[in-house]
């Protein structure tokens, strides 16, 4: 078929290609108005994709993308449309329940969720690519009231966010709570056994990690050496005395290290009872073999008690990382900040989003053109005629010798 035999049968058909074409038209605008309008509203929502945590500083890079979709889907979720519901008080709305209560009985979905799907069914969010701004639409037959339900389903969002943030960053803390328990007990056992390993033993351990025999034998080898040079007894009793009154004033009676001044300070005393500085020298030297024998004798307990000591340190510091966690967490959960941010006020457009009257006059009108050549073709196919000289060759297979025009 030519392009001349198709339109001479569209000319030929014209009544009923413009008829079925004007039917279509008429169902548009009767469509038109019968559907009631509806109204799109809009608020809209700042994601902050690139701002740091203020708490642990982290910022969303690769996992930029299925964040946008985790926010996306949550705002059609129940845990927020639910909240939604509450915050618009349909619970106790008469018109609710009493459609409520005219559902399908085979229907047993609760009074709150069935409201929660109205609210679903006609939210909708979405994020441009390029921008993080999520718009969050809901459609409704009423413009002020289409607004409202956007603007609960916005907060219940926001509430929502921070919600789901505070309760990981609690749910965090309390794990390392009970971490933190844990290694307390495991630290206070390790200091028990410390300490009994001390009493046990009669071995005191200076917080630098030096025994008090060590102390003394230093101490002794120090007075050996200053005898040895000439050096004043009395000058270094003195200097003693006064770290020992130094010492005083910060340390308990106790303490290790003012232990060990004072049994360097008793050496010297005894040291200065011996008389000339000659013979002192001498006694010197034998109370330096003595504490060295001392010491020697105790190596293995002195390192059997670094490794408690050892041991102590690794469990405080563990406890000491446990608890700064948990502070960590606990200040996180006390953070307002979800990360996200509401815009303005929900917004509705003045002209309704549906029916679009010039989609539909189109639309229709276009439909039936295209109804209207298809109907034609196929009545054509079902009852052929010859309109001219490229029909009659097309059906005969014979050329045409002449054409006779009848006058009009």
């Amino acid at each position: 078929m030519s392009l001349t035999q198709f339109l001479r049968i569209l000319w030929a058909r014209k009544l009923l290609i413009l008829g079925t074409a004007l039917f279509c038209l008429a169902g548009g605008l009767t469509a038109i108005m019968i559907v009631p309008p509806r109204w799109k509203a809009q608020a809209d929502v700042y994601l902050n994709l690139i701002k740091p945590d203020p708490v642990t500083g982290e910022v969303l890079g690769m996992a930029a993308r299925s964040y946008v979709a985790t926010q996306v889907k949550l705002i059609s979720d129940y845990t927020v449309a639910g909240l939604a519901v509450d915050k618009l008080g349909w619970l106790s709305d008469p018109t609710f329940i009493q459609q409520y209560q005219r559902r399908s009985q085979s229907n047993n979905i609760d009074f709150r969720r069935w409201l929660a799907q109205i609210i679903s069914s006609q939210t909708d969010a979405g994020i441009p690519d390029g921008s993080n701004i999520m718009a969050i639409t809901y459609t409704g037959s009423n413009p002020e009231a289409a607004k409202a339900i956007v603007n609960a389903v916005r907060e219940a969002y926001l509430d929502v966010t921070v919600s789901f943030k505070r309760g990981d960053a609690n749910k965090n803390a309390d794990w390392f709570a009970q971490q933190a328990v844990q290694l307390k007990n495991e630290l206070i056992a390790a200091q028990t056994a410390m300490a009994n390993f001390e009493r046990e033993n009669d071995i005191v351990m200076q917080d630098d990690r030096t025994d008090i025999d060590s102390a003394r034998l230093t101490a002794l080898a120090t007075q050996a050496d200053g005898a040895a040079g000439g050096g004043s007894l009395e000058a270094q009793v003195a200097g003693v005395d006064a770290q020992i009154r130094q010492a005083q004033e910060t340390l308990g009676p106790n303490h290790p290290q003012l232990q060990a001044l004072r049994a360097q300070r008793a050496s010297l005393a005894s040291l200065m009872s011996q008389g000339a500085t000659r013979s002192s020298g001498s006694s010197s030297s034998s109370r330096v073999a003595a504490a060295k024998a001392a010491v020697m004798g105790n190596r293995d307990k002195l390192a059997r008690m670094r490794i408690l000591q050892s041991d102590v340190a690794l469990r405080q510091e563990q406890y000491n990382k446990a608890i700064g966690r948990e502070a960590e967490f606990r200040q996180q959960a006390g953070i307002v900040d979800a990360g996200v941010t509401a815009l303005g006020a929900a917004y509705v457009p003045q002209t309704p989003s549906y029916p679009n009257k010039p989609l539909i006059v189109g639309g229709s009108l276009g439909l039936g053109l295209a109804f209207g050549i298809l109907i034609a073709l196929l009545t054509e196919l079902l009852d052929r005629r010859v309109r001219s000289p490229e029909d009659l060759t097309a059906a005969l297979g014979l050329p045409v010798l002449a054409v006779i025009r009848l006058p009009s």
